[in-house]
């Protein structure tokens, strides 16, 4: 259905001239084309502009509501209730923050936010919200965090949280307690998705609705019913993330998509646009990138004063009043309104007939039920693309002077007897003045009207809403074959790097009749570099509408090729929303019970260093997927310099509970790793995220060893030992690519010093640590028990008192274990800025090359008394080492 054209809301008061100049424009048309008529259009505004008028840029509208009353939608069902009921939702929320504070003032909670959307809410829950109950699986909505209390309370009315678990708001840690905001990792079978770091929940938001539509172009779930509703607050228009993909939503016609905008006007400290208008300014921004736009500004009581204004004064005075001082206007009683809002006798005189009373109660769209449910009706109806709702309300509406529209308001945790007298009187809950320092919840009885009505619309619903699916996934994973292409290495002289051993590894499982179709990579406008184009003209880049044009390279065998069902996300020079693509993909297991596998791959540095908030997020949604680091490490991508050069983000990837990062050196530690991964996300339905690097230096792939999965998975194996015995024997720790240059080095090592050398390749420090710390908790607890030993314990001998270890990363990355150490351990890493040279330069700068592996080695073993120092110093010589700088940090 085509979404209605609703006429201009400005009163005309001369309706025949107005026809004349439609008439005139139409002839136009008619006659000289629609081109002509433009042209005309564009200087007649122009020359209005010039002389005077304030018709604003094309892309804003008067601010008024958007839809006027002789074209509103009925309201369906009983109103009174529902306003009844959302009395009983806003005390209940009051009071459950209220109370969690009266006990411990910092546990915090928001009253004000809940307040100002309830409405919203409460429309949507009794009309528009569809639960998984259904024949699908839903509406998806991404709740403003902040509301959270309101959510609890009705959910506690609907049976769903028992009392003493709602007693237990923000209290988690040693009781089953409700969690802050909404996290899916704390409260699994209730919230779908974190939304309180702002400007993520709009992001993801638009991907995942966008992520629906490639389920259904690819005929992997049908989401053809499924609407993604997300609320935001309008001062989270200002986080960059919030607005960063609107044209997205539009350029693939996301029908599926609506934003509901809370225009309260107010940040948490003060006025979004205290010297502007902040509704208007959201407009001009989504009708600009295509959406529509449905402003709800004015509440019903507002329509006979509009209706009387033919001269347009009261709409012009609405047009020019800044936010800052509607706030303020908006915190007085009726004789300031009268004074400060219609302040001159025309408009006086507009509202003489009211009372101060009727003043205070002339309502904001946001707070008005027949004025929303227009706007949430028109949205569902609108098929050519994504709908933003711009609902003007209070910040603490319906609070008291106390809290409404006060720039204190957000911090507000506690309502005083004042407050809630007000509030039980205007909402008409009965409890007396005594009942009320007990600050109690009201539950009117399951079998009461308020309660059955609400259970009735659920029902009619589809089932209750917040709700998250627990969908474990039930599909046979690829054999071992399947990993072991590169079993036997490389042959002859042929070197390859672990990113093109990735990408084959990706083409094969792709391909597999298992889960090929359920692959989803994900590339941020760099597949070229990972080696990825040959997939392309393979399996598609998806694209909505198809492949319209015909793209420079069409005659060739790998070209571009975009199409409706293509398999591959190529989102642009855009890591956040191609994280966003990940987060969709990654939880379409519960969303949708249809998983999909994303494999996103990206320069290492532009990974976890840009977009960690989205990375934490993914982990609180229980995202399952690969994360793959490419071009990874200091001194491997050399010649890119000090932006390009990851060595930290093994250490970040460490601060996420839920990630498991890898760091391989060999062909063969990447397919088990990868192997591995598969099987532990869905052969063992674990919510789980792998962050593996990938380098871009070529070097011969060797055989796996035998026997060497374990170590690989747990995180260290013994690659190598000396085949004789020596005087001196030391153990070497490499990962990556770095670990050539360990080989190199024991090769010197073993030739020229006669000194044996183990070398350890060490695929995970972070794994090791986690095991390590699991092993060291139980011990601790259970000290009268069998202690536990780690895995890197059990497989160091202790005779061994040298120990080296050297990787591509800061030294932070390998000290994560040293404390288990049990030889003297020298770590050597890339702290410091990255810069351009060649890999060896930058290798010897940073004292991670051969030569310094071995001298790192010889320096221990002098301390040790081991070795003579003038070896050393020889050493340095022979190998041409000189130490210009003890700091390269800088």
């Amino acid at each position: 259905m085509e979404i209605e054209d609703f006429s201009n809301p400005i009163p005309d008061p001369d309706p025949k001239q107005t026809l004349e100049w439609i008439e005139s424009i139409e002839s136009v048309i008619s006659d000289l084309g629609p081109n002509h008529a433009r042209r005309i259009l564009i200087d007649t505004l122009s020359a209005a502009r010039k002389s005077g008028v304030n018709i604003g840029s094309l892309t804003t509208t008067p601010y008024l509501n958007t839809i006027p009353p002789s074209q509103q939608h009925i309201f369906p069902t009983d109103i009174e209730m529902e306003e009844k009921i959302r009395g009983i939702m806003q005390w209940n929320a009051t009071m459950l923050v209220s109370r969690a504070n009266q006990g411990d003032s910092n546990i915090g909670g928001h009253i004000s936010t809940y307040a100002s959307t309830s409405h919203l809410y409460e429309l949507c829950f009794n009309h528009f919200f569809r639960g998984k109950d259904g024949t699908d699986h839903g509406d998806h909505v991404y709740f403003q965090g902040h509301a959270s209390p309101g959510i609890y309370v009705r959910a506690w009315l609907e049976g769903r949280i028992d009392y003493e678990t709602l007693m237990n708001f923000r209290k988690e840690a040693l009781s089953e307690g409700l969690s802050s905001y909404p996290h899916p990792r704390l409260m699994p079978e209730f919230w779908e998705f974190p939304t309180v770091s702002m400007g993520l929940g709009p992001l993801t938001a638009i991907h995942h609705a966008r992520f629906n539509k490639y389920l259904q172009n690819r005929e992997l779930a049908d989401t053809s019913n499924s609407t993604v509703w997300c609320f935001i607050g309008d001062g989270e228009s200002d986080e960059p993330e919030t607005l960063a993909q609107l044209t997205l939503a539009s350029r693939e016609k996301l029908n599926n998509l609506v934003f509901i905008v809370n225009c309260n006007l107010q940040r948490l400290d003060g006025p979004v646009r205290g010297n502007g208008k902040i509704l208007q300014e959201l407009e001009g921004r989504f009708r600009g990138a295509g959406w529509d736009v449905l402003k709800v500004v004015w509440g019903s009581e507002w329509d006979e004063l509009f209706e009387a204004d033919v001269s347009g004064l009261l709409s012009n005075r609405l047009e020019e009043l800044l936010d800052g001082d509607e706030q303020r206007i908006a915190a007085g009683d009726g004789s300031y309104i009268r004074e400060e809002l219609f302040n001159t006798p025309e408009l006086k005189e507009i509202v003489s007939h009211l009372s101060d009373k009727e003043l205070e109660n002339l309502s904001r769209g946001g707070h008005d039920f027949k004025k929303l449910y227009s706007a949430f009706n028109s949205a569902k109806q609108n098929s050519n693309g994504p709908t933003v709702i711009l609902a003007r309300t209070l910040k603490g509406y319906g609070l008291g002077s106390e809290f409404q529209a006060k720039n204190i308001t957000h911090q507000k945790k506690k309502a005083n007897l004042e407050t809630l007298k007000y509030l039980r009187d205007r909402l008409e809950i009965p409890f007396s003045d005594e009942e009320l320092e007990e600050m109690p919840l009201y539950n009117p009885g399951e079998n009461s009207p308020e309660i059955r009505y609400m259970q009735k619309r659920r029902l009619e619903l589809d089932g209750y809403i917040p709700s998250r699916l627990i969908g474990d996934i039930d599909l046979q994973t690829p054999g071992p074959e399947t990993y072991s292409e590169f079993d036997e290495g490389t042959k002859g002289n042929t070197e390859v790097s672990t990113t093109m051993v990735f990408v084959r590894l990706l083409r094969t499982l792709m391909r597999s009749s298992d889960i090929g179709k359920r692959i989803v990579p994900i590339v941020p406008d760099e597949a070229r570099t990972f080696g990825m184009d040959p997939l392309f003209s393979e399996f598609g880049i998806y694209a909505p509408q198809g492949q319209n044009y015909t793209p420079v390279d069409h005659t060739m065998l790998m070209k571009y090729k975009e199409q409706k069902n293509g398999q591959i996300l190529e989102e642009g020079i855009n890591e956040a929303g191609a994280m966003s693509s990940f987060i969709a993909s990654g939880m379409s297991y519960s969303t949708q019970l249809s998983p999909t596998l994303p494999f996103y791959i990206f320069y290492s540095m532009f990974g976890f260093q840009r977009v960690h908030d989205l990375i934490w997020s993914a982990a609180d949604s229980r995202v399952r997927g690969f994360l793959m680091g490419a071009t990874a490490g200091r001194t491997t991508l050399n010649g890119e310099g000090l932006q390009h050069q990851d060595g930290h983000s093994l250490l970040m990837a460490s601060t996420v509970p839920s990630i498991r990062a890898w760091d391989p050196a060999f062909a063969y530690e990447l397919s088990t790793i990868i192997e591995y991964g598969i099987n532990q996300m869905w052969s063992k339905n674990l919510d789980e995220i792998f962050y593996i690097m990938l380098y871009n230096q070529n070097y011969p792939q060797p055989p796996k060893p035998k026997g060497i999965d374990e170590g690989i998975r747990k995180g260290m194996y013994r690659l190598r030992t000396s085949q004789k015995e020596y005087n001196n024997y030391v153990r070497i720790l490499g990962s990556g690519p770095i670990m050539i240059e360990v080989i190199k080095a024991v090769d010197i090592l073993e030739s020229k010093y006669e000194i044996g050398v183990d070398i350890w390749s060490v695929t995970s420090y972070g794994e090791l640590r986690r095991e390590a710390l699991e092993c060291e908790n139980y011990n601790r607890l259970n000290p009268s028990e069998e202690q536990k030993e780690p895995w890197l314990c059990t497989q160091l001998s202790d005779e061994i008192t040298t120990t080296i270890a050297v990787s591509d990363y800061i030294k932070a990355v390998p000290e994560m274990i040293a404390k288990w150490m049990n030889s003297e351990y020298s770590v050597l890493g890339t702290d410091g800025f990255g810069r351009s040279d060649t890999r060896e330069n930058l290798r010897r700068f940073f004292q991670i090359d051969s030569e310094h592996i071995v001298l790192a080695t010889l320096s221990s073993l002098v301390r040790q008394g081991k070795l003579s120092a003038t070896v050393f110093e020889k050493a340095k010589q022979d190998l041409g080492v000189e130490f210009e700088t003890d700091d390269i940090t800088k």
